[in-house]
């Protein structure tokens, strides 16, 4: 009996998708930062802080996929694939955390609706909205093939939700 065994390994083929919603999602985070800092705005710096648990989402899976690719060893015959498991619960957790505060920010609003601001707000905003359905569209072909990819995927759309609650007339 070999000690080598061959398992179906994904071998990074979601890696260039993850990488294009990484760095189109670190940019934007800190113009959001940026936009929020110059127009005394809590809206788009509480938006910035989303959108970081959407790179730390992203990162994680893209360190996921690169310590998935070790070669299996004598003590990991299954190799590091399950890293990527792993990182899919990470994923999983802080998909439910952020769906726990917009939860909460829902409820808050329903009691004490915030003034409904304007002007440079939105539009910083709103291209925070169409860069989460950018990365949903790139991450949207792999979420059935990697569990990994899913998480971040998800993340990204909870996300999104959350961006367009805010938006909302209602929220």
């Amino acid at each position: 009996m070999s000690s080598n065994h061959a398992h179906a390994v994904n071998e990074g083929t979601n890696e260039k998708p993850l990488w294009i919603a990484l760095i189109l999602t670190t940019t934007f985070l800190i113009a959001e930062v940026t936009g929020g800092v110059l127009t005394n705005s809590l809206a788009l710096i509480s938006d910035a802080a989303h959108m970081f648990t959407d790179a730390a989402a992203l990162a994680v899976s893209l360190v996921a996929i690169r310590i998935g690719k070790r070669a299996a060893d004598s003590l990991r015959t299954f190799g590091y694939y399950r890293f990527e498991i792993l990182a899919a619960a990470f994923n999983a957790v802080l998909l439910f955390l952020v769906a726990m505060y917009i939860l909460y920010e829902a409820y808050q609003r329903i009691n004490n609706p915030p003034e409904i601001q304007s002007g440079a707000m939105l539009i910083v905003a709103t291209l925070g909205l169409m860069i989460n359905l950018v990365s949903m569209r790139l991450l949207g072909s792999g979420k059935d093939k990697s569990l990994n990819v899913k998480g971040a995927y998800l993340e990204v759309w909870s996300d999104m939700l959350g961006s367009v609650s805010r938006r909302s007339p209602i929220f």
